[in-house]
């Protein structure tokens, strides 16, 4: 019971200026990481109102999608093995740890993606890939990650 285990991963895409100007661009959003995920995104919306970004409160700001079980390790697999090798001048991912053992990247674009139809998107975002361990520090969480084949470039 003591060997670190992948509890889950969290995709997020925040639309931020863009979902401001246009509320279709967050539907939009939700639709891509719903098809990337294999399970409905939800949105995100704002907390409070803030003038200096004309944005008004519980306007929809982005999407994410909590992964568990075998959708989980489903979208791990297809991360690792098909998503990052088509990532324009890739040389790995580099670690980026909390100190208690989860890990976090970024993905500028998120139509590496297959199910991603690239001739319907109407703009490429960015997609935050956040993966929480039972590692209680930042070497197992990489080793564990390591045995799935995370390739890290350090």
């Amino acid at each position: 019971m003591q060997i670190p285990k992948i509890e889950k991963i969290v995709l997020n895409i925040g639309c931020g200026a863009e979902a401001v100007k246009d509320s279709k661009k967050a539907k939009s959003a939700q639709e891509d990481l719903t098809r990337i995920a294999g399970q409905k995104a939800v949105l995100t919306r704002a907390k409070k109102s803030i003038a200096g970004f004309r944005v008004r409160e519980n306007m929809p700001l982005g999407t994410k999608v909590t992964l568990r079980g075998n959708r989980m390790f489903e979208f791990l697999d297809r991360l690792i093995t098909i998503a990052m090798p088509r990532i324009r001048d890739f040389r790995g991912v580099r670690p980026a740890f909390d100190g208690r053992g989860n890990f976090a990247m970024g993905m500028k674009e998120h139509i590496v993606f297959p199910e991603v139809d690239f001739d319907k998107v109407d703009e490429v975002l960015g997609l935050d890939i956040i993966m929480t361990t039972t590692a209680q520090t930042d070497a197992e969480a990489k080793a564990l990650l390591k045995q799935f084949n995370m390739p890290f470039n350090a």
